[in-house]
């Protein structure tokens, strides 16, 4: 099972250094240290950029700052109960 709080942790850590407000998924590529390859990982979760884009909705886009972007990603990964 993941830790939520790990997944947060490691999420704010690579999504942190983006310009925001942001307005796609776009705009946080540059700021990832491994680029859509980067990889989130917690117990029996793993996960790259590049894949929660594919699986996760939209978003609500724009995100003024990195906590309410990695609250609404942790959200719909709870939803699809990947996490």
């Amino acid at each position: 099972m993941a830790d939520e709080a790990e997944l947060r942790e490691q999420m704010i850590d690579a999504f942190e250094g983006a310009d925001y407000p942001i307005s796609s998924p776009m705009d946080l590529v540059p700021a990832l240290p491994d680029g859509p390859s980067t990889s989130f990982e917690s117990g029996d979760f793993s996960m790259t950029a590049m894949e929660l884009n594919t699986k996760l909705g939209g978003g609500e886009f724009p995100y003024d700052d990195v906590e309410s972007f990695v609250d609404d990603v942790l959200e719909q990964l709870e939803d699809q109960d990947l996490i």
